[in-house]
């Protein structure tokens, strides 16, 4: 999907605790949740041992108002409880992007 730049992404970086306790459905949650916000453009995550998600969106507040969405926040408050070990968030510019398709 070619996106308008700039955009800006959100790099969700994160190690996982042992147990699931309802995190994958959560986790279906809240990307169907932020899939209906104003500003959200796309989503992509992958999990080898390292979690790492990214959202993207259309502007810095788009970002400002998912983060203080209170059902997004109930499931972070849940992560720090029960989900995460250790997570990092970066939120960055994209300003080119390149790709390679067969």
């Amino acid at each position: 999907m070619e996106l308008q730049k700039p955009y800006f992404a959100v790099i969700f970086t994160n190690t996982r605790t042992e147990d699931d306790n309802g995190y994958a459905e959560m986790a279906e949650q809240m990307e169907a949740l932020a899939r209906k916000q104003p500003g959200f453009l796309d989503f992509e995550s992958a999990r080898s041992g390292l979690g790492i998600s990214v959202s993207y969106w259309d502007s810095l507040e788009a970002i400002s108002k998912w983060k203080t969405n209170l059902d997004h926040q109930a499931a972070q408050k849940l992560g720090i409880e029960k989900w995460y070990s250790w997570y990092k968030i970066r939120i960055c510019k994209v300003e080119r992007e390149y790709e390679f398709r067969r």
